[in-house]
């Protein structure tokens, strides 16, 4: 039972920082210009990644007779309402909102990386956070990759 509590907070973490993600990528698209269609696009192909996620990660919580916690970490709400302070003080231009993505993107690695530590993951679930993250790292140096593009 022990073993499954364990099992389940790690997959919550994993949902709470899909969360975050997803809010952070909605706050994102509410920045762009109208003209930038082509990011627009992509922020909302991330969304849908981090709702699958979820919805992956909910799966196994529910088949461990766990509830799934559909919040948000403390650490994402921190974050995002520091970004809204400096919103508050700069401009919303296009390489500053990619900083802040990739931002938001190690820290959903990290969290996935933690979470590949946790001696509870079966070798299933290890394959499910396993196969994320290896999405993960691509969105994350897609926009890394865009945001040392724009100057």
């Amino acid at each position: 039972m022990e073993n499954i509590q364990a099992t389940a907070e790690v997959l919550n973490d994993l949902v709470q920082i899909n969360n975050d993600r997803t809010e952070g990528y909605q706050r994102a698209l509410k920045d762009l210009k109208e003209n930038e269609t082509d990011l627009k696009a992509l922020f909302t192909t991330l969304i849908g990644d981090s709702h699958r996620f979820k919805l992956e990660l909910g799966t196994e919580i529910q088949v461990l007779g766990q509830d799934i916690d559909n919040g948000t970490t403390t650490s994402g709400k921190i974050h995002r309402t520091w970004l809204d302070v400096k919103a508050a003080f700069t401009a919303h231009d296009t390489h500053d909102i990619l900083e802040e993505c990739e931002f938001g993107e190690d820290a959903i690695v990290k969290a996935y990386r933690e979470a590949l530590e946790e001696k509870s993951l079966s070798a299933h679930l290890r394959g499910v956070v396993n196969t994320q993250l290896n999405e993960l790292l691509d969105a994350h140096d897609e926009i890394k990759a865009l945001r040392d593009r724009v100057q």
